[in-house]
């Protein structure tokens, strides 16, 4: 059986909840954490794409996070810290991630993927503002995100990067990063080549639809670690069904889906994505053909 580090597995994104007015609902929020937190995955990802985090105030972000860490179970949580454009004010929201209990903090690549040594200078400085572990991600939110597998492969040499999302969506370029990888772990962000990554020796996914079904990816990991590769395959076949389900107005959609699920969640956004008549239907329909064929 492959040994994988404490860094490797499933990554659950949280989404973040929102009434009418678009104020945060904590309290929904609280026991979404919570339900994530039961499918026990390897780790929370609290403030990233799928919560809305760059529409999201510092102390909006730092609030979720600690709340996170208050209802994860005992789940790690990591959280985005470098979102704001000055460094001082990176570093300010780094530590108040840090005082509220994150075990890891996830760096964006900054949109400096096209300037790879300025970027693998500002990286490894921040980095060794804390002491804990660093993941990165590849957020398209800020482009070119892409990060150059070389910078990648001296990052990770470096021993303070865990891991990094990778969101090329291209096998080829996936494989690249994996060949640099060393004890790091590329984690899968492409749900249509998440089966193929494995194989190529990707350690763990964040993507998408682990907002609102956590619970099928770490079944796909538990098979993939004691290497019933046809159980993997299996759970993969499910994944590809729910994250066609979600594709069109994510991440309104996802928020539907945890609600049709039994979570108290509203479906408003502050990025604007919305559902139609006919999207709220055709979730339905879905959801109710997984809970009739056993896949939630």
């Amino acid at each position: 059986m492959t040994h994988y580090d404490g860094f490797a597995g499933v990554y659950t994104l949280l989404l973040t909840p929102f009434r009418k007015d678009l104020t945060i609902d904590y309290k929904a929020y609280e026991e979404y954490v919570a339900w994530q937190a039961s499918f026990r995955p390897q780790h929370l990802f609290a403030v990233c794409g799928s919560s809305e985090m760059t529409e999201l105030t510092p102390a909006e972000r730092v609030k979720c996070a600690g709340l996170a860490v208050k209802n994860s179970q005992g789940v790690p949580v990591f959280a985005t810290a470098n979102l704001q454009r000055e460094t001082q004010a990176q570093l300010e929201e780094m530590k108040a991630l840090e005082q509220c209990g994150v075990s890891g903090l996830v760096f964006v690549t900054k949109g400096m993927c096209d300037r790879p040594d300025e970027q693998y200078d500002y990286l490894v400085s921040l980095a060794s503002h804390t002491d804990l572990p660093v993941i990165l991600y590849e957020f398209p939110g800020m482009r070119p995100h892409l990060m150059d597998p070389g910078v990648y492969g001296r990052l990770a040499a470096t021993g303070k990067f865990k891991g990094i999302k990778d969101t090329t969506s291209v096998l080829t370029e996936i494989e690249k990063k994996i060949a640099v990888q060393g004890d790091s772990n590329v984690l899968q962000a492409n749900i249509p080549f998440l089966y193929d990554a494995y194989e190529k020796g990707a350690r763990g996914v964040v993507a998408t639809p682990t907002t609102c079904g956590a619970d099928l990816f770490v079944k796909m990991w538990d098979a993939w670690v004691r290497e019933d590769k046809a159980a993997a395959k299996a759970f993969y076949e499910r994944i590809i069904l729910l994250d066609n389900a979600i594709d069109s107005g994510f991440n309104a959609s996802a928020k539907y889906i945890c609600r049709l699920r039994g979570v108290n969640m509203e479906v408003y956004t502050r990025t604007g994505a919305s559902l139609s008549p006919a999207r709220y239907r055709s979730l339905e329909a879905y959801v109710d053909w997984a809970k009739s064929n056993g896949v939630f």
